[in-house]
């Protein structure tokens, strides 16, 4: 498992200052945000593509995951979504995740993680869920031809946000290239126990989100070990379960000062991961 430091913290950087960041402060694995001031697709093309395959290479970094989550380029943290009712904002979204399947396979990263369709109650669940699915089915064969998985990210007021919506919605979608990027802090607030809830969802995880949260569950990141959640617990279901897969850090809310959060981050987690042998 590679231990990595999502550069969504840094976005008063750019990506490569937001790498060598990464890199100072011990990370040997990043997960790059797919928005601008990153790596937003339209704006990088095989040149820049390249330089940034020699720099990841010149600086030991795997590319844990590829964040397809925001849209601030063209929208916000959701929009456009995969169940927007305007066709073309919809079509913004899939095609979004086409273009980011695209530079995952050519950064050698085998998965990216997307959004759970939009906010819930906009319209009635099962349409919703619909709409959703039929987004994903027109993204699935290039995910396929590219041997990239869609990671499906549940969050609280989202339209799937818990264990069980998302074990009802993923059990109906019948390929493996289709899976579940696990936030530790998402199921925390959703009202969940995270160990509990990664064994339910264990065969579809291909990469884990880890942060902190407070003990009144309201979505916001914190350091490890300025929250509530069990990490022990957690940490220890993964071992159990022999999860193979990578872990990323993620403090977004952490602009004023990305290092040095992730640096006290990684001190809190790394006693753990070693303890439960999972790097």
């Amino acid at each position: 498992m590679t231990f990595g430091y999502s550069t969504n913290a840094y976005t008063r950087f750019d990506l490569f200052t937001a790498l060598q960041m990464i890199s100072d402060i011990g990370f040997n694995g990043v997960e790059i945000m797919c928005d601008r001031p990153h790596l937003y697709p339209p704006e990088w093309h095989q040149p820049d593509i390249a330089q940034l395959r020699k720099r990841l290479s010149g600086l030991n970094l795997k590319v844990t995951n590829l964040n397809s989550f925001t849209l601030y380029a063209v929208g916000d943290v959701i929009l456009p979504s995969w169940i927007d009712d305007d066709r073309n904002q919809r079509s913004i979204r899939i095609e979004h995740t086409r273009s980011c399947l695209r530079l995952a396979a050519e950064l050698g990263c085998k998965n990216i993680s997307i959004p759970p369709g939009g906010r819930a109650g906009l319209l009635p669940e099962q349409d919703a869920l619909r709409l959703f699915r039929k987004g994903l089915e027109q993204v699935l064969p290039e995910a396929e031809a590219l041997g990239v998985r869609l990671l499906i990210e549940p969050e609280s007021l989202l339209l799937i946000e818990n264990s069980g919506q998302m074990l009802s919605f993923i059990n109906a979608i019948p390929s493996e290239y289709v899976g579940i990027n696990f936030d530790i802090g998402h199921f925390f607030c959703a009202g969940e126990k995270p160990a509990a809830a990664f064994e339910k969802l264990f065969p579809w995880v291909g990469h884990v989100h880890i942060e902190d949260i407070a003990s009144d569950r309201l979505h916001n990141h914190l350091i490890p070990g300025l929250g509530a959640i069990n990490f022990t617990e957690v940490l220890a279901a993964m071992a159990r379960l022999k999860y193979q897969g990578d872990i990323s850090l993620e403090l977004y809310p952490y602009i004023d000062n990305p290092s040095e959060a992730g640096r006290h981050g990684r001190m809190h987690l790394l006693p753990l991961l070693d303890a439960f042998k999972l790097l």
